[in-house]
């Protein structure tokens, strides 16, 4: 989890690899028209969110329904968000990458083919609730190689 810009996919994909689990983007859960919304510069509302958020939950019941362990990126910012993601029925577990503005700004900035303009980071970041004490999750910082964050996530986790 994370805003745009964290490494959420590169990170996820590394840690995949690394457990031999299998991998979701959760961009491609959006449909076209929260997509289209992004593109043209709009935050999504709670109600585009909810069916998306659904979505992935789903797709997360249906892995572990067939005894598949699975890493999906979400930016899940907000806990009522990351409450539906819980509502699978596999044990969901957060990895929150976190990092400066400044450096998230740079990273939404260097990339392209992505639908997320770096005009919408500030409203992720003012929505952005950080996990709570209560929640299954661990924060794992940006500021150092992706190799080094999956790494780190993978300990944290006790994996």
């Amino acid at each position: 989890m994370g805003v745009s810009g964290s490494g959420k996919t590169t990170v996820a994909q590394l840690l995949a690899q690394h457990l031999g689990w299998t991998f979701a983007e959760a961009d491609e859960f959006h449909p076209r028209a929260n997509i289209e919304k992004m593109e043209s510069g709009h935050p999504l509302t709670d109600d585009d969110r909810w069916p998306w958020l659904r979505a992935i939950r789903d797709w997360a019941t249906e892995r572990s329904r067939s005894g598949e362990d699975a890493v999906v990126t979400c930016s899940a910012l907000r806990r009522a968000y990351r409450d539906v993601l819980r509502g699978s029925g596999a044990r969901v577990r957060f990895v929150h990458l976190d990092g400066p503005r400044e450096l998230l700004a740079q990273r939404i900035g260097g990339r392209t083919g992505h639908f997320m303009p770096s005009s919408l980071l500030d409203s992720q970041l003012a929505t952005l609730e950080p996990l709570g004490s209560d929640e299954d999750g661990v924060v794992v910082s940006v500021d150092q190689p992706p190799q080094e964050c999956a790494r780190a996530a993978a300990r944290a986790l006790g994996l």
